[in-house]
């Protein structure tokens, strides 16, 4: 069969000679201020992947589509710069799908890139080319705040710099580019772009500061408070406004306490700091308790709400850059805005206030936490965390699949000068150690290690991606906790039905598994995981530490809870 009859798509021979829309999609993306995509080829897609090879692009290829968004993701995540990731057509594409569904609720600025069939086969079903579907971007309209199709090699830097001005622009997020292969081919004489991210060209996003009457209102609700208390959720770190947020903080004396997602909007050990400790009662009730709180980048979720039983009793000023969100679970002075604008302008607003009240009552507020924990006889649990908190280096960041160590890590962990990320948005299995290799591509110098933490179900998602980590040389350390099976399901199921159903798992010796692929395992124990996770993550290149353990989840407290 030749390769133009129907079923088959055009096999590309030697390197075209000339410029082609492929090589405008590189000039564009390096026009846009992109440095490095991620990806995976495949055979429509195969002319942009030949122009990344000439391009000044920097490409960090992983061995699934999924994998390959959750790097992304991380990268745009750690650099607050979108992203790229370049993938092919019909099966390709889908298998990102989970990866830009986490983007989509972490606010990471992801701009996916995947080919398309010719152009002729666009509206599906009648060519039957390989991968064909009947309208691919139909599967992403749901998921990617926008997408685009492009038809013709001239519409190549448009739709690219709509598309980054999209992900860019708070709400941040993914977006979706299509383009059909001979489109990719196709010769073209269009001039490479040269002002795609000019200050006031089309990719750059349009700010998003507070009104200036409901900053007036806002502040004058928070001078007026005699109880004022903050929560913070991930916007704040999105936004980079940690030092604002600092800042309005000390002015009012509140209490801060952050979600699971804004883990690092504000110092954890800092006087004012209640932690995240949003699955407790004591902390929702101190709260709900408020006479004003400010909520700031979180859209009041269900982990942000101890799963919709918080019910503040005082006013509520709620500041969020989606405006689907503003007002969603909870009444409030909704300010559509970006979080650091918005607490730049509030912190020159309010009026600071005597400190040494708020600081007494979270010291009392986190006493009752840790006494409620310690009774719990949870110190195995404890002692883990513990030895990952003192392992890793300050300023590291660290990436938290779904599993119970990551779960207590949420309420417990103190991210101090590095930031901790895992798949909580979406809550999707397989996220912390593609991640984890994506944030380790942002830094080229290789000088700070990542660490990425998984259970052995969701270790199994990413396995592959051992090769990549090895291909890459990335200082990577993986802690793989290890208890047969899916651990928190497992107590889910137990706990709702009496015996679980799916949750054991058989799996491989993951040591020896890792050091097929040249990296350097070892089998840990909860007594020597300090020692073992600081020789793994001091180690250049990528590492494994696996820790036969099982965990047990601390039992939250609920509003309909005793206290």
């Amino acid at each position: 069969m030749s390769p133009t009859t129907k079923g088959a798509t055009p096999r590309m021979a030697s390197a075209p000679a000339a410029r082609t829309g492929s090589d405008l999609v590189t000039e564009s993306l390096t026009a846009l201020g992109a440095r490095t995509v991620f990806g995976l080829p495949g055979q429509h897609a195969l002319g942009v992947f030949d122009a990344v090879r000439r391009s000044q692009l920097s490409y960090v290829g992983l061995r699934v589509e999924n994998n390959a968004g959750f790097a992304a993701d991380a990268y745009a995540r750690l650099t607050g710069t979108v992203t790229p990731l370049l993938i092919s057509t019909g099966p390709g594409a889908l298998m990102s799908l989970a990866a830009l569904q986490e983007s989509a609720a972490a606010s990471a600025p992801v701009l996916g890139i995947s080919s398309q069939v010719p152009t002729a086969g666009l509206g599906g079903g009648r060519k039957g080319y390989l991968h064909e579907l009947r309208d691919q971007k139909a599967s992403f309209r749901d998921v990617v705040k926008s997408v685009h199709t492009v038809r013709a090699v001239s519409q190549i830097p448009s739709a690219l710099a709509a598309a980054w001005a999209d992900a860019a622009e708070a709400p941040c997020g993914p977006t979706w580019v299509e383009i059909p292969q001979d489109v990719l081919l196709a010769p073209t004489d269009v001039p490479p772009p040269e002002s795609l991210a000019a200050p006031d060209g089309p990719a750059s996003p349009r700010p998003l500061p507070a009104r200036p009457e409901l900053t007036a209102r806002a502040a004058a609700l928070l001078n007026a408070a005699e109880r004022p208390a903050v929560l913070a959720g991930g916007g704040v770190v999105r936004a980079g406004a940690q030092a604002q947020l600092l800042s309005l903080a000390e002015q009012l004396d509140a209490p801060v306490a952050t979600t699971f997602g804004g883990k690092g909007a504000f110092p954890y050990e800092h006087r004012l700091s209640l932690g995240s400790w949003l699955e407790d009662r004591h902390t929702t009730e101190f709260l709900a308790d408020s006479d004003v709180l400010l909520v700031i980048g979180s859209g009041l979720g269900e982990l942000s709400s101890n799963y919709h039983t918080f019910a503040p009793r005082g006013r509520v000023i709620h500041i969020e850059a989606d405006v689907g969100k503003l007002e969603a679970n909870h009444p409030a002075l909704g300010i559509h805005a970006d979080a650091r604008e918005a607490l730049d302008a509030l912190a020159a607003a309010v009026a600071p206030r005597p400190t040494g009240q708020a600081e007494r009552e979270v010291a009392a507020l986190l006493d009752r936490v840790r006494a409620r924990i310690a009774s719990q006889g949870l110190d195995l649990e404890q002692q883990v965390l513990g030895a990952v908190r003192e392992a890793l280096p300050d300023t590291s960041p660290s990436f938290w699949d779904m599993t119970i160590l990551a779960y207590w890590a949420w309420s417990a962990f103190d991210p101090r000068e590095g930031a901790m990320h895992s798949a909580q948005g979406a809550g999707g299995l397989g996220y912390g150690f593609p991640a984890a290799l994506g944030a380790a591509a942002a830094d080229p110098e290789r000088r700070t290690p990542v660490l990425a933490v998984s259970g052995d179900g969701g270790a199994m998602y990413s396995i592959a991606e051992l090769a990549t980590a090895r291909q890459y040389d990335l200082p990577v350390t993986w802690l793989i906790v290890d208890d047969g099976g899916y651990g928190i399901l497992r107590s889910y199921m137990t706990e709702a039905f009496g015996e679980t159903t799916g949750t054991e798992l058989a799996r491989p010796d993951f040591v020896a598994l890792a050091e097929s692929f040249g990296v350097p395992a070892v089998r840990s124990s909860p007594e020597s995981l300090r020692e073992n996770l600081s020789a793994a993550l001091a180690a250049p290149g990528p590492s494994v530490v696996l820790l036969p353990a099982e965990l047990r989840m601390f039992a939250p407290t609920h509003l309909t809870d005793e206290l």
